[in-house]
């Protein structure tokens, strides 16, 4: 008899390539999750990048405006001859109003004054704010527990 002891490691070649299989199916699901995250972050980026050029456009069509409404008080300015005629044409106050999207305005007050002389300003601004004019549907379709 052979009393040669026979070792045994349990160790098949078909346990190394369950591991490679699992380490794939890892690296393919880390991989679709990144592409995932990757495209909602780009979606919304350009959603921000939308409404950050709405919101600058407005601010230009506002800037204009009260360049425009500047001249306009420094014409009158100019062809009355007394404080309470001025602001009998122009009032005390000029409120403005510029549409940024669907559910938002820029909205703007100017406080008018009669100025001491020509090179001083017409007007100030009392407010410049952005206000919500739609209603604001919210996604409620995934279901949240209470």
């Amino acid at each position: 008899m052979n009393n040669k002891r026979r070792t045994d490691f349990g160790v098949n070649t078909g346990s190394a390539s369950l591991l490679m299989i699992f380490v794939v199916l890892c690296l393919v699901s880390f991989a679709a999750l990144s592409i995932v995250s990757a495209n909602a972050d780009y979606k919304l980026n350009q959603k921000v990048a939308d409404r950050t050029t709405a919101y600058y456009s407005a601010c230009n069509e506002t800037e204009t405006a009260i360049a425009d409404i500047d001249k306009t008080l420094k014409t009158t300015y100019e062809t009355v001859s007394t404080r309470h005629e001025y602001f009998d044409l122009v009032g005390h106050d000029i409120h403005y109003a510029i549409p940024i999207s669907d559910l938002q305005t820029l909205k703007i007050t100017l406080n008018v004054l009669y100025p001491s002389a020509p090179d001083q300003p017409f007007y100030e601004i009392t407010s410049w704010e952005v206000k919500t004019t739609g209603d604001l549907e919210y996604d409620s379709s995934l279901p949240v527990p209470k």
